[in-house]
């Protein structure tokens, strides 16, 4: 009790109270003396008082126009939001009215219009199969050292997935057995791409992002044993054992795989040329 009644009695340090005690002795502390020093200080304090009324009237006068423009880009937003609907309602409008025209073609064409269908991936799918997840490694990071084979300027890091990779795979499920694979939901046909752009992999011109998870429609324990036995599978094996790039693989009792979205019909016409055979 004795130390906080003596820090309550002497809060101001004995230094600075002798200083202030000289100062106000010797007249030099307090508020000005001279007529001059005093008006100085009141043209100081009216200064300072209209640059805070000039500010605060600022303020009040431009509120209304920053609501008003704060406002009117709400209202922009709204009415642009609702022209994006609408826009995205008739794309879809579009793209049922593209399918319908496509399995009519595909139906014109002859043969087993269901079984053109799946081959083609004009229609969603289901059935037994497997799933197969790969993604990048752990330790996945920018650099290296350019001394990997690997390695290329836009693909530096060794421990991710290029989409050679994944052509790879695609290729092996498909010599496999496969009778449809799609890659994070985008279905590929025969006419499909895996491509790169930059550190980015594109299927059919659409960009992926890791892990990549590959669906297969086929008989799932034979799909997986052959496609874990052949040279593609191998292939990835080995991108783990010496990479770090993370791959399962397991059956499934029923997987779903959509449409393509953009499917291009082709028809091939066989040739009227008839060769001339030459008389000896």
């Amino acid at each position: 009790m004795s130390l906080i009644t003596n820090v309550m009695d002497h809060s101001l340090d004995d230094g600075y109270a002798e200083a202030a005690a000289r100062k106000q002795s010797q007249g030099e502390g307090g508020m000005p003396k001279t007529l001059r020093a005093k008006l100085g200080l009141a043209v100081g304090l009216v200064l300072a008082a209209l640059v805070v009324t000039v500010g605060a009237a600022q303020a009040r006068v431009a509120a209304p126009v920053v609501a008003k423009e704060r406002q009117e880009l709400i209202d922009r937003i709204d009415r642009q939001t609702s022209d994006a609907d609408k826009l995205e309602r008739t794309v879809d409008k579009l793209r049922d009215d593209v399918a319908a025209r496509q399995r009519a073609a595909l139906k014109r064409s002859g043969g087993n219009p269901p079984l053109v269908d799946i081959l083609s991936g004009a229609t969603a799918v289901h059935g037994p199969g497997v799933k197969l997840v790969v993604d990048d490694a752990k330790e996945a990071s920018t650099g290296g050292d350019g001394t990997d084979p690997r390695e290329t300027s836009g693909f530096s890091d060794n421990g991710r997935v290029r989409d050679r990779d994944m052509q790879r795979v695609v290729n092996g499920l498909w010599s496999s057995g496969a009778e449809a694979v799609s890659i994070n939901g985008q279905r590929l046909t025969a006419l499909s791409a895996i491509r790169a752009a930059g550190d980015a992999i594109l299927v059919d011109n659409k960009p992926l992002v890791p892990p990549y998870t590959v669906l297969a429609v086929g008989d799932g324990e034979r799909l997986s044993t052959r496609f874990q036995n052949s040279a593609d599978g191998l292939y990835l094996h080995a991108l783990e054992e010496n990479f770090g790039i993370r791959a399962t693989i397991s059956t499934q009792g029923d997987v779903t795989l959509p449409a393509a979205p953009s499917l291009t019909v082709r028809t091939a016409q066989p040739t009227t040329e008839k060769s001339e055979k030459g008389t000896s």
